[in-house]
């Protein structure tokens, strides 16, 4: 028998939605299913892991962070 192709979905521990309007926009930013706050800034990203005990060492991993709406650079509405 061999196993069943599908694609590996990670679970990471946070994860930053897409950009909600604001002045300045923002993006909301759960830690273990919970929305922990907002995010104007990748730096809000890595001080609001810190404060929940998670060091943020690649925000380009997906077992890390996931980017819902854009990447880590997304931080405006298009």
């Amino acid at each position: 028998m061999t196993e069943i192709a599908s694609p590996y979905i990670s679970n990471p521990r946070i994860m930053v939605l897409r950009v909600q309007p604001g002045t300045p926009p923002f993006r909301i930013m759960e830690i273990d299913g919970e929305v922990v706050g907002e995010a104007k800034a990748i730096i809000d990203v890595l001080t609001t892991a810190a404060a929940y005990g998670i060091t943020v060492h690649d925000l380009d991993d997906p077992e890390v962070v996931r980017w819902v709406g854009g990447d880590k650079l997304t931080w405006t509405l298009h």
